[in-house]
C-alpha cells in the first residue's frame, strides 16, 4: 500500500472522528505538565525529621550501668554526690545539681568564646560530671529502706522525678510512624498495579500498544491456518480500503473471536492483521481488566476504548477472553469485578460506529464458557476456528522457524511434518530451535535430520537418559515388552503404523514404540478400537509369554485399554446389549440403573478378556519372531520401522498374515512416501493417580501416551 493511499485511508477515519467527536474542557496541549509528587522522597525526609525530633529529646548524659550493690558501696565511698529515682532506675551522679548547672554555665561561656568546641565540652563534663546507673530496676526508692538510710546519712542531694509524659513521643510519634508505613506499603501495592509512577493510575488500560511503524508481522509469517487467514482478509480490506465498504452502505464485522487449542497462532494471526492493514495494535490479556478493587476493570475497558477510538484506524486484541468474559449463568454474586468489567466491555462494543475503523479481535482455547451476549452478532460477528495444522500446514510452519537455521543436505522438512502429527506451530518451532541447540552441543555447524529426530523424541518424552543404570533382567523385559507392541501393531487393523522401537529411557518411561496415525482420519471404526486393545495388552502378553509373569510396566497400558472399551460401550454404542445407546456420565450424575452399571463391567472385563486372550495366541504363534526382534532391540537399543520389517518378513507366517490383514483392510495401505521420520504417538508413560481411566478415543492423537514398558 503507497503511503498517499495510506494517508487517504487515514484522513477518513480521522473525519469521521471529527464529526462524532464532542467537544472537551479537558487541558490543552501546549500546557506544560505539572510536576509528579514523589511521595517516597516525602516519606524519607518525614522519617529522617522525626528520627531527629526523637535524639533531640534524648539526654546527652552518659551513664554507667551497675548493680545496686556496687551503687551503694559508691555511696559509703563517697564517690556520690546526688541522687535521683527516674523512670524506675537510680542514677548517681559525682557532682551536685548546682554544681552541674554552673560547670554547664561556664562551658556554653567557652563555646561562645570559640575556646572550645561542643563535642571537646561534652568530653570534659563527662569527665568532671561522671554518673551512674543501677543495672537493678526498682519501682520506688522507698522499696529499699537500707537505700534510703544510706542517702539521708551522707547527706546526698535526692530527687524524684515523675515518669516522662512527653506527649509528642509517647503519643504522637507511633500514630505518625504508623501512618508512614502504611502508606508506603499502599504505595507499593498502587504501583505494581498501576505500572506508573503515579499512586492512583491504577484505573488506566494496561495494555501495549505497537505503531504501524513497527508492526512486522504479516500474513507471509502465518503458515498452518489458511482458513482462519481467509476469514480475516475482508477485516484488512476494510482497514486499507474503508469507502470501498461505506460507499455501498455494507458494515465489517465489529469484532472476530478466534479459537482453538493453545500455540496454535491465534496472537500471531492478529499481528498479522494489524501487519497487513497497517494500523496501530492494542494487546491486553483479559486478566490484565481484574484487579483487587471493584470498578477497575470496567474503568480500564472505557480507558482502552477511548485510546483506541483517539488512534482509530486500529486494531484492539484481547487474549485469553476467557478471563473476562465467562458466562454470567450460575454465578454467586451478581455485581462481583469481573462482571462488572463484562458488563462494560458489552457497552463499549455496542457504542462505536462501524465505521470508526476499530475492529476487536479476541482469542480464547475456551469458547463454551463464554458469555453468550458476547458472542451474539453485532460484538463478535465472526469466530474464525485456528485448529491444529495439517500434514501441509505443519511443512509450511517448519519452513518458517527453520528460513534462518543451517541445515544440511539430509533434513527433509516434509519428512519431519510427516512425523509430527498432531502438533501445533509452537511445539514445531519449539522442535526446530531444540534441534539448533543438538547440533551446537555435537560441535556442528549445520542441522542434521536426526538432529530433528532427536528434538522431536525430547520434545514429546524428555531428554534420554543413557547413563541410568538399568538391570539386565529389567532391560530385557521392556525389550519383549515394546516389541509386543510393535508385532500386534503390524498385524493388527489398526489407523496407525509403526515407526520406531526403542528401550532408551526417556523421563518416566523405559521404553516405547513409536507410531503414526493416517492424516486427514476423522472418524474411526469398532475394528480400530479393538485392534488399539490388542496393541496396548500385547506388551504384558510378551511378558507373561517370555517370563510366566506380569509386571507393572503395562499398567498405563491397561488403563487405556479399559478407557477405550468403556467408551466403545458408554459413548459409542457398540455393544451387543446397548447398541446406538449412548450413557455418558458417571456417578451421582448417571442416568441408568445399577443393574446397568453391572452390565458395562461385565461387558469391559469380557472385551478386555477375549482380547487378552487373543493377543496371547497371536504372540505364541509368532513366538521365535518375538524372541528374535527382542535380542536384536537389547543388542541396538533402537530398531526402526524398515530394520524391523526386514526381519519380520523374513518370517513366512508373519509376513502372510501382514499380507492377508492388508487385503482386508485396504483402507490401512500405508502410503508410499519417503517418509523415515518418527510419529509422535506411542508414548510410554508412568502410572500415576492422575492418569484418568476414562479415555474417548481415537486414541492415536499424538499427544498423549499409547503404548508402551514403563520402567
Amino acid at each position: 500500500m503507497s503511503d498517499n493511499k495510506k494517508d487517504n485511508n487515514n484522513d477518513f477515519f480521522k473525519q469521521k472522528r471529527k464529526e462524532n467527536r464532542q467537544p472537551s474542557g479537558g487541558p490543552s496541549k501546549g500546557k506544560a505538565p505539572a510536576p509528579r509528587f514523589n511521595f517516597g522522597v516525602f516519606a524519607v525526609i518525614t522519617l529522617v525529621v522525626l528520627l531527629i525530633i526523637h535524639w533531640l529529646g534524648l539526654s546527652t548524659q552518659r551513664y554507667e550501668e551497675i548493680p545496686l550493690s556496687t551503687f551503694k558501696e559508691k555511696i559509703i565511698a563517697q564517690e556520690i554526690q546526688s541522687v535521683k529515682f527516674k523512670d524506675g532506675r537510680i542514677m548517681g551522679y559525682t557532682q551536685t545539681q548546682a554544681q552541674m548547672k554552673e560547670q554547664s554555665i561556664a562551658d556554653k561561656s567557652k563555646v561562645i568564646k570559640g575556646t572550645q568546641s561542643y563535642r571537646q565540652q561534652l568530653q570534659d563534663r563527662n569527665q568532671n560530671s561522671k554518673a551512674y546507673r543501677s543495672a537493678t530496676l526498682v519501682l520506688t526508692g522507698m522499696q529499699d529502706p537500707e537505700l534510703l538510710e544510706l542517702i539521708r546519712t551522707h547527706n546526698l542531694e535526692l530527687e524524684v522525678i515523675p515518669p516522662s509524659n512527653n506527649y509528642f513521643v509517647n503519643q504522637i510519634l507511633p500514630i505518625i510512624i504508623l501512618f508512614v508505613i502504611m502508606a508506603l506499603i499502599w504505595r507499593a501495592m498502587f504501583k505494581r498495579m498501576g505500572g506508573g509512577a503515579n499512586a492512583l493510575n491504577f484505573g488506566q488500560n494496561k495494555g501495549r500498544i505497537v505503531a504501524e511503524q513497527d508492526l512486522k508481522t504479516t500474513f507471509a509469517d502465518v503458515a498452518g491456518c489458511d482458513e482462519a487467514k481467509q476469514e480475516l482478509v475482508e477485516i484488512v480490506d476494510f482497514l486499507k480500503n474503508p469507502t470501498k465498504y461505506t460507499d455501498i452502505g455494507g458494515k465489517i464485522p465489529k469484532g472476530a473471536l478466534l479459537v482453538g487449542p493453545p500455540g496454535t497462532g491465534k496472537t500471531l494471526l492478529a499481528r498479522a492483521v494489524a501487519g497487513e492493514a497497517g494500523v496501530t495494535f492494542f494487546k491486553m490479556s483479559g486478566s490484565d481488566f481484574v484487579e483487587m478493587f471493584v470498578g477497575v476493570g470496567a474503568a480500564r475497558v472505557r480507558d482502552l476504548f477511548q485510546q483506541a477510538r483517539d488512534k482509530a484506524p486500529c486494531i484492539i486484541f484481547i487474549d485469553e477472553m476467557d478471563a473476562i468474559g465467562k458466562s454470567r449463568n450460575n454465578t454467586l454474586s451478581s455485581n462481583d469485578e469481573r462482571e462488572q468489567t463484562l458488563n462494560q466491555l458489552l457497552v463499549e462494543m455496542d457504542g462505536f460506529d462501524a465505521t470508526t475503523g476499530l475492529i476487536i479481535l479476541a482469542a480464547t482455547n475456551r469458547p463454551e464458557i463464554l458469555d453468550p451476549a458476547l458472542l451474539r452478532p453485532g460484538r463478535f460477528d465472526r469466530q474464525v476456528t485456528v485448529d491444529r495444522p495439517d500434514l501441509k500446514g505443519r511443512e509450511q510452519i517448519l519452513k518458517i522457524h527453520t528460513k534462518n537455521i543451517k541445515m544440511d543436505d539430509s533434513v527433509n522438512l516434509h519428512k519431519i511434518a510427516a512425523g509430527t502429527p498432531g502438533l501445533v506451530g509452537a511445539d514445531l518451532a519449539n522442535v526446530a530451535n531444540e534441534a539448533a541447540l543438538m547440533a551446537v552441543r555435537a560441535g556442528r555447524t549445520r542441522v542434521s535430520h536426526e538432529d530433528f529426530d532427536e528434538a522431536i523424541e525430547k520434545h514429546a518424552m524428555g531428554v534420554a537418559k543413557r547413563s541410568r543404570v538399568v538391570l539386565r533382567y529389567e532391560k530385557e523385559i521392556t525389550a519383549y515388552h515394546e516389541i509386543g507392541h510393535a508385532i500386534l501393531r503390524s498385524l493388527s487393523p489398526t489407523a496407525s503404523s509403526l515407526r520406531k522401537i526403542t528401550i532408551i529411557p526417556r523421563g518416566w518411561s523405559g521404553g516405547a514404540t513409536w507410531s503414526s496415525p493416517q492424516e486427514g482420519r476423522q472418524s474411526h471404526t469398532s475394528t480400530e478400537f479393538i485392534a488399539d486393545i490388542d496393541i496396548l495388552l500385547a506388551g504384558r502378553g510378551a511378558e507373561e509369554i517370555i517370563f510366566n509373569q506380569i509386571t507393572t510396566g503395562a499398567g498405563n497400558d491397561i488403563q487405556r485399554a479399559t478407557g477405550i472399551a468403556r467408551a466403545m460401550i458408554m459413548d459409542y454404542g457398540m455393544s451387543e446389549r446397548f447398541r446406538n445407546v449412548f450413557f455418558g456420565a458417571t456417578g451421582y450424575d448417571k442416568k441408568y440403573s445399577e443393574s446397568t452399571q453391572e452390565y458395562i463391567d461385565a461387558e469391559i472385563a469380557r472385551i478386555l478378556q477375549e482380547r487378552y486372550t487373543h493377543v496371547l495366541e497371536v504372540l505364541q504363534r509368532h513366538k521365535e519372531l518375538l524372541i528374535t526382534l527382542s535380542l536384536r532391540i537389547l543388542e541396538t537399543e533402537t530398531l526402526s520401522d524398515d530394520e524391523f520389517f526386514a526381519i519380520f518378513n523374513q518370517d513366512p507366517r508373519a509376513k502372510a498374515e501382514r499380507e492377508a490383514m492388508l487385503q482386508a483392510h485396504p483402507h490401512l495401505l500405508p502410503e508410499k512416501t519417503e517418509d523415515t521420520s518418527l510419529g509422535v504417538d506411542a508414548i510410554s508413560t508412568p502410572v500415576t493417580k492422575e492418569n484418568s481411566t476414562k479415555v474417548s478415543p481415537p486414541v492415536q492423537d499424538n499427544k498423549e501416551p499409547d503404548d508402551g514398558k514403563d520402567d
